[in-house]
This record gives C-alpha cells, structure tokens and sequence, in this order.
C-alpha cells in the first residue's frame, strides 16, 4: 500500500472488532462450514455451501438461502474492516485470497467470522489519507464482495441487486447508528466524512461495479405504517419471508402492502 504506514491494534481495539465485528483471531472448531473465501468462486464449491447453508435457515429455496448467507458475509467482510478504517483510522486487508470464513454458532444461531492470513495494519500517512481510504475499500469491494456475489448470483440465480441492497442496508446501520453512538468528536468527524464519501464520491471501480451500490440504494428515510421509526424502504426483497416462521415481508419490503 503506498505510503501506507505500519501500525497495530491496540488490546481493546482489537477486542472491539473481535467481539462486535466478527474478525476471529483464531479457526473455529466447526470445519463443516468454514472455509478459504475464495472457495466461493468456483460455483460448484458454492452450490455445494449454499445447500449447507441452506439446511441452516431450514429452506429449500436456493435464492432464499443465499440472500439470507449474503448478509452474514457482507456483515464480516465489512463491518471490522470499515469500522477499523473510520473509528481506529487502520487499515486491514480484505481481498478475498486473504480471507477465511469461520463457522461460528451461538446457540441455534449461525453467524459466522472472518480470519486473515495476512494480518498486518496500516495507517494513512499525514498527507495522503484518501488514496489509504480508496485501498481499503478496494479490498473490500472489489477485491472481494463483488466477486462473491457474482458467483452467488449463477449458483443461486439471484439477482447480485439483492445482494448488495442486503450489503448496503447493513453499512448504513454501522454509520449512522453504531458508530455515532460510541465516538468521540474526533472519530465523528472522521465517520461523517467517510460515510459522505462512501455514498457520494466512491467511483464505481472501488466497489467493482459500474454503478456506486451505496448511492443506488440510497433512499430517503419515511415512515411505514408497520414502524413509526423512520426507515428506508428496499428497492428489492431479501426473501426473508421464504425463511420466517412469520413467512410475513420485512417492515421495509417492496412487497409489503401499506
């Protein structure tokens, strides 16, 4: 990384992101679903976790599973390693090949973990902190969600708009609502800019798409006759109700009738 300067995390940040953020420290026991990331590209090796990951969200919908799959590895590819970058201002490597999936259950509940072979952290240098910013959503991204998705979406037949709507709304909680309630002043400055960033001035390369995904699924916050909390409503729908008990749409579904 250019310029980039070496650091580290200190105990507490590092527990931050292993406790909060899924960023594991160590394998997991359960070897049924963990894995090198970049399994997920051969698409035979991703059909065979989906149906996996399937009998876990006890669905036979295909498409339904790997929505519902997409928001775990969207959640811990990203949540540490943009929330290291906005709140620590380090930086972590994420591209796909550096990356491991740990199957982690808590109770009946699946939420798997991220290890990094490659654990080494940078910081911005004084002058020079946007292209710093532009490598660590790179590796994010480009180097890895979107990849991810792309495969998903031929596994699975799903449309990648879910996918990344499902990456979107969760990048949009950790701005707007995690990180804004533990920062200090310093750090919120650093999240507003960042997020401003994110949805209004990352080129489309970064997140290896033509088109921003952040700033596509954007919309404005309105209240729901289900919520009186004001909301974004989804462009597509995560196919949750195909999984749910409830089998009833999301509060913000396309689909849900007012």
């Amino acid at each position: 990384m250019l310029n980039a300067q070496l650091s580290y995390f200190e105990p507490a940040e590092l527990e931050i992101l292993s406790k909060d953020y899924r960023l594991c420290q160590n394998s997991t026991s359960d070897s049924s679903l963990s894995v090198p990331a970049r399994e997920l590209l051969d698409i035979e090796k991703c059909q065979a976790y989906l149906e996996q990951a399937a009998d876990i969200f006890s669905t036979s919908a295909k498409a339904a599973a790997a929505s519902q799959f997409s928001k775990r590895y969207a959640y811990l590819t990203m949540a540490s390693g943009l929330y290291a970058m906005t709140m620590f201002n380090k930086g972590l490597n994420y591209a796909i090949e550096n990356c491991r999936i740990e199957s982690v259950f808590q109770g009946s509940s699946w939420l798997p973990e991220v290890s990094l072979t490659d654990c080494q952290v940078t910081q911005p240098p004084e002058e020079g902190r946007t292209e710093w910013r532009d490598r660590i959503i790179t590796s994010i991204f480009a180097e890895n969600i979107a990849k991810v998705w792309c495969s998903i979406s031929k596994a699975a037949r799903i449309p990648t708009s879910i996918l990344w709507e499902n990456m979107a709304i969760s990048v949009y909680w950790l701005y707007e609502q995690r990180m804004v309630e533990e920062a200090t002043e310093e750090q919120k400055l650093r999240i507003q800019a960042d997020f401003h960033y994110l949805l209004y001035e990352a080129p489309a390369h970064l997140f290896g798409e033509k088109e921003n995904p952040l700033t596509k699924f954007n919309n404005s916050h309105m209240v729901m006759t289900a919520s009186n909390i004001p909301k974004r409503k989804r462009k597509t729908c995560c196919l949750l109700y195909k999984v749910s008990q409830e089998h009833d749409y999301c509060t913000t579904c396309p689909l849900r009738k007012e």
